[in-house]
């Protein structure tokens, strides 16, 4: 019984501690507020600009005026240039003398006197298939020698058949030139020589076209001189006014002086 009582006694014991033990643990309920919910943290957005740090001074300085925009004088401008303007085809020709003055009516045979002026001159011959090369050549050749002494040409080429055959024909190559030498050069061959442009009265004829096609030319002035029954001296003058480039060239212009035989 004593140990029956004994555990008795402990077991009350430990029921009335759990008691006790309970009370403690078990609180007052605590009121619960409601809280509002935190707003969503946005973020600024973001950028490739780096920020700048800002610094602070505890002195500062005044602000210094802006300079005054200074207007900007512009630029000079070049001198101008002064271009002189390219001859006119009428002045350039002013130069050049015809043995006569230009014809009127290039159609019709006119009768002029020619004017003697001073020239270089050179003999040759020629067969007729090769006669305009070769006068060609004879008139470069007197246009060498005047440029060679400096001395200027003042008039169109002029050929002067002296005598012609079915074989071909020989001539003197003229070129005026504004003064001769006082004597002839030493270096000049034996067919050269200082001279001058043909003179007197004449007949005038104008031919336009080929040198190919003179002697159609030719036809027209012994049909001419036919009907006017006018005699005229063997010797024929042909005055270029246009030499052009070969025989065939249309550009070819010449003036064409027959002399009556009086």
């Amino acid at each position: 019984m004593r140990i029956s009582a004994a555990v008795f006694t402990g077991v009350a014991v430990l029921a009335a501690g759990l008691f006790w033990y309970e009370n403690q643990q078990i609180q007052p309920p605590v009121a619960v507020v409601a809280q509002k919910p935190d707003a969503p943290k946005i973020d600024a957005p973001k950028t490739d600009t780096p920020q700048t740090a800002i610094t602070t001074s505890s002195t500062l300085e005044p602000v210094k005026p802006a300079p005054e925009a200074t207007a900007q004088q512009p630029a000079p401008l070049p001198a101008p240039v002064e271009v002189t303007p390219a001859p006119k085809v009428a002045d350039a020709e002013q130069t050049f003398t015809t043995l006569a003055p230009p014809p009127i009516d290039p159609n019709n045979p006119e009768d002029v006197m020619m004017v003697s002026r001073p020239a270089f001159v050179l003999r040759g011959q020629s067969s007729w298939d090769d006669g305009y090369p070769q006068l060609a050549g004879s008139f470069a050749r007197l246009a060498g020698e005047a440029k060679a002494l400096d001395i200027k040409v003042t008039g169109r080429a002029v050929a002067v058949f002296v005598e012609t055959d079915d074989r071909g024909f020989r001539y003197e190559a003229v070129l005026p030139v504004a003064a001769l030498p006082a004597q002839k050069p030493a270096n000049w061959p034996s067919e050269m020589r200082l001279g001058a442009t043909p003179e007197g009265k004449a007949i005038r004829f104008v031919h336009k076209g080929p040198y190919d096609e003179i002697d159609s030319t030719y036809e027209a002035i012994t049909a001419y001189l036919d009907v006017k029954g006018i005699e005229a001296k063997e010797t024929l003058i042909e005055e270029y006014i246009n030499l052009g480039q070969e025989s065939g060239d249309a550009a070819i212009e010449a003036y064409i002086y027959v002399q009556p035989n009086i």
